[in-house]
């Protein structure tokens, strides 16, 4: 049995042990274990899931609904969900979060747009000579020219 197999089976005849534990053997099932079938979070189906940042991002959002260290340290693996953790989990600007994000400038930039709502030295130097250079400059043009007077 496929891990969705065992989840398509588990949404028929209810939950078990053995469908799943054949569904922790992938994220993408594991999230879908716990938010469909469950219901509910479990060490089991987070650990699973935070084998991946995209699905971890989702079980935070969708079964956890709250944030926890490990689900943002997995998240974080990712500039991308490290910037959707921060806006829909924690809903704050965090250190580690954002430097993830840094790790792109594409989500440094949106970093910087909709979780810090404004400038910040370190999505600053990840967009600088990029491409997203002329967009940030264009949000948080004062912060910059404050900056470099």
């Amino acid at each position: 049995m496929t891990p969705q197999e065992a989840c398509i089976y588990a949404d028929k005849y209810g939950p078990s042990e053995e469908t799943r534990e054949i569904a922790c053997k992938e994220p993408f099932s594991a999230y879908l274990y716990a938010d469909t079938i469950d219901q509910k979070s479990r060490d089991d189906t987070r650990n699973a899931a935070c084998e991946d940042p995209e699905w971890i991002y989702w079980y935070a959002v969708d079964v956890d609904k709250y944030p926890r260290d490990d689900t943002r340290n997995a998240a974080c693996k990712d500039p991308k969900y490290a910037c959707e953790y921060a806006g829909n989990v924690d809903q704050c600007p965090r250190d580690d979060t954002r430097n993830a994000a840094c790790k792109d400038p594409e989500y440094a930039y949106e970093y910087a747009k909709y979780v810090d709502k404004g400038f910040h030295e370190d999505t600053w130097l990840a967009v600088k000579g990029t491409e997203y250079e002329k967009e940030y400059k264009k949000a948080f043009n004062n912060s910059i020219k404050e900056l470099i007077i």
